[in-house]
């Protein structure tokens, strides 16, 4: 890999993150998007025509390529860890969704193996890029001192087919998998010190489920309460995406297309860039880190973190006890 020759990428996967991905790749002078590999031959060749790059048999071959430099992973959540493994084991630089695993112990363990092989280990978080929470970031000092906000994201699905999505093991702890929903309060809150959550899932067959509810409580060691209230599938009749945020001095609240800073009867409009191009910017990151040594926007430990957080929500989900984090 040199700054003179474009940096050699593969992806695994071929769902929604890796086209995105790739439509990135092939936009940067920078990158070249060698081989991609996915679960069906011919999803692959189709996704391979699309974005004029070759087809690789299997994940392993394509972690074998000498011509790649970095893999982006973009495999269902259960299965993420062997590949990342293997691909660090193998020298290359590793981009990939969160979470980065399911198993916070084996997420530390993947770390910390990068580090020691001098490699990066980027684990995406595009929600911290998105102009919401800038926007939030940006707004904080106005409200004072935080004492409770709330984050509901609630997706009315019907019918909901059998996908791993809507699979306990596949998908994992709702909180693990959609973690952006935690990480959005530890970045902008801090540490967390104890949490407490409900979960219920509405089982159809063979461990898929037609909804899942997650309500979880968190407690910070700024003395703030967060709730973040997680549910999809057939069991909601209507979305919704809100997040409050209130202070001693004011309140935030945020839709998905803008927000608004409320003092008293004082209700000033806030606006923010739609969601779009967040992956291309995450790309070009990566790309300017590679490359130019330029620092990302989230560590891997800050990813790790949070996943610990929700599990800990995973496990007083199970055990119907709160949890305190050390």
């Amino acid at each position: 890999m040199t700054k003179n020759s474009p940096l050699g990428i593969g992806i695994i996967g071929t769902g929604f993150t890796a086209k995105r991905r790739a439509e990135a790749i092939n936009q940067d002078d920078r990158a070249r998007l060698v081989a991609v590999s996915g679960r069906t031959p011919e999803r692959t060749a189709a996704f391979c025509e699309t974005h004029h790059t070759q087809p690789q048999e299997d994940w392993q071959a394509l972690i074998g390529d000498r011509d790649i430099d970095l893999i982006i992973v973009c495999t269902i959540n259960s299965i993420r860890a062997e590949p990342i493994e293997a691909a660090l084991n193998a020298g290359k630089h590793v981009v990939t969704e969160y979470p980065l695993c399911l198993d916070p112990e084996k997420a530390a363990d993947l770390i910390q193996l990068a580090r020691s092989r001098n490699l990066l280990l980027h684990v995406e978080h595009i929600e911290l890029l998105g102009g919401l929470h800038q926007a939030l970031l940006s707004h904080l000092p106005q409200i004072g001192t935080v004492n409770y906000a709330r984050y509901i994201t609630l997706s009315a699905q019907r019918p909901v087919s059998q996908r791993w999505s809507y699979h306990l093991d596949d998908f994992g702890f709702p909180l693990s998998a959609a973690l952006s929903r935690i990480h959005r309060f530890t970045d902008a809150l801090g540490q967390v010190d104890t949490v407490y959550c409900q979960a219920r899932f509405w089982e159809t067959q063979s461990r898929y489920y037609s909804a899942c509810l997650c309500n979880a409580q968190l407690g910070f060691a700024s003395g703030a309460i967060a709730d973040i209230i997680y549910g999809k599938g057939d069991r909601f009749w209507r979305s919704e995406r809100t997040l409050e945020v209130h202070g001693d001095q004011g309140t935030l609240i945020f839709s998905v297309q803008d927000g608004q800073l409320i003092r008293g009867e004082d209700i000033t409009p806030i606006t923010f860039p739609r969601r779009r191009g967040l992956f291309t910017q995450d790309t070009q990151a990566i790309l300017d880190r590679l490359l130019d040594n330029k620092p990302l926007y989230v560590t891997p430990e800050a990813s790790l973190y949070s996943l610990r957080v929700a599990d800990a929500a995973r496990q007083s989900a199970q055990s119907q006890q709160m949890i305190r984090l050390s």
